[in-house]
Formats: structure tokens, sequence, C-alpha cells
């Protein structure tokens, strides 16, 4: 299996909304956007999947010392040898990529969050940053462009942890700030005991308005002379929105299920927003 197979793989088994706005791409930024997506899902699952904190932190070292292979020439992981031809011609950053890692890390020790300033940075490492790596490949001219790539970044990590509230909390992890937990009535373990009610419902609507919020500030960042190369990241903003308002009218029920658009669903929005945008 050659290093784009396997990146290609990677991305297909994960069934990401993301997957879909690759496939418009031009072939050589398909196969970078591809590469730099699985090298976060192979860091993210870290994160998730391996229980001994130290283990975890011994494989985010390693991938650190494997983002220094890239950028030094002699990558050994699929994920870095499918990336190594992109590395300049899309102006990718080991300083970015360490902060994906850096998330990754804080996903080992920080289970709860005092409030959204905390959470934000979360939200920047683990998302906002790709967000800037995956214009960087999509391609750009303003640096306003960066601007909207990060808040749009944090629209989506806010929006999958709405749709991932139940999920998190059998994980014992609640994204949720404390203090916005506490002005609704609520607390951590009313999340991790999974009671929903009115106050959780008040609670998630806020949630959702602020993601929404997001969009919206990254859209009036976005240079218009750059919409059209961006195309890719207003596909998976049309799918996280259309995301957003199924939980919505479902009522939150977030907590016992997790929502999901069909993949025809997905594939008609990336094509109407490919068309449109």
């Amino acid at each position: 299996m050659s290093p784009d197979e396997y990146c290609q793989q990677k991305a297909a088994q994960s069934g990401s909304s993301f997957y879909y706005s690759f496939l418009f791409l031009p072939a050589e930024r398909r196969r970078a956007i591809t590469a730099l997506y699985a090298f976060c899902r192979e860091v993210d699952d870290v994160a998730d999947e391996v229980s001994d904190t130290a283990v975890a932190r011994a494989k985010l070292a390693w991938w650190r010392t494997e983002v220094a292979n890239l950028f030094a020439g002699h990558p050994q992981h699929p994920v870095t040898r499918a990336l190594a031809p992109f590395v300049q011609a899309y102006r990718l950053d080991a300083a970015r990529m360490n902060e994906i890692i850096d998330g990754m890390e804080m996903d080992l020790t920080h289970h709860r969050y005092a409030d959204f300033d905390a959470l934000a940075l979360y939200c920047h490492r683990a998302a906002g940053v790709v967000g800037q790596l995956s214009a960087s490949i999509f391609g750009y001219s303003s640096p306003a462009t960066l601007e909207y790539a990060e808040t749009l970044g944090i629209a989506f990590q806010l929006t999958n942890i709405i749709r991932d509230v139940g999920e998190d909390a059998r994980r014992g992890r609640v994204y949720l700030p404390a203090d916005e937990l506490a002005r609704f009535g609520l607390d951590d373990q009313a999340i991790l005991a999974r009671r929903a009610d009115e106050r959780f419902r008040a609670l998630m609507a806020f949630q959702a308005d602020r993601a929404e919020s997001y969009y919206d500030h990254a859209f009036a960042r976005l240079a218009p002379e750059d919409r059209r190369a961006q195309r890719a990241g207003l596909i998976m903003a049309a799918i996280y929105r259309a995301l957003l308002a199924e939980i919505r009218r479902d009522g939150f029920q977030v907590l016992d299920r997790r929502t999901a658009l069909t993949p025809i669903r997905k594939l008609w929005i990336a094509w109407k927003t490919w068309v449109r945008a």
C-alpha cells in the first residue's frame, strides 16, 4: 500500500463529513488535504483509544519526532511520507502541526474546562490550526483568509462538542464550560449521568447559538478573492451547519444518540455548495 493509499483509506474509514469536501478538489490538493486529515486522525486516535496516559504521551512524543523528520526531509510514517511533497508547495509548517499534537495532549489530562477561554484554547489547537493548514492547501492570497480558516475550524469543533456530548460523557469527558453549566443550574455530574431536561436543552441551545456565531464571524473574514479557492472549506461548513440544524430540530437529544447526516445528503450538500460558491 502506498502512502497516498494509506491516507485515502484512513480518511474514507473515518466517515467524516470532511471527506466529502475533498472529492471536488484538484488531484494534487486532494492528495495533500487527505494526508493532512490522516495525520489529524492518527494523533486524535492516540488521545481517544490509548487508555494508558504514559503510553499515549509516548506515542504523541513519537509523532513530534516524526513531524521533525518530515520537515528535515526524511519522514518514516506513511502519513508524513504522503505529506512530504506538499510541505513547501502549500506552505505547511511544523509549529502548527505540533500545536495539533498539543491539543491531543490536552485530551489526556483536561477532562473539564472552567470557562470558555480555557475551552477556546483547546479548540484553537485541535481545530483552528487545522483550519489554517487546510486553507494553505486550498490556496489563499489574503492574510484575512487565515483568520477565516481558524475561526471556521473552531466552529467545527464547537459543533463536534455539541454532537458528541453523550459519547464524551461515556469517556468521562465534559467539554461544556463549568461556569456555563452552573449558569443553567447544571454541573458535570449531570452530564456524566446523561440526564436530559429543559435546563440541559437550554444550555445546548446556548452552545449552538455560539457555534453559529463562529460560522458567521468566519464567513465575514473570508476575503472575496479567496472564496473560490476555499470552496472545500465552505462545503465543510455547509455540511456541519446542516448537522447543527438537525441536532437543534431533534431537541438536542445528544446524550443518548449521535446525530449524523446520511452520505447521500452530505454528497448533495457538497455538490450544491461547490457549484454555488
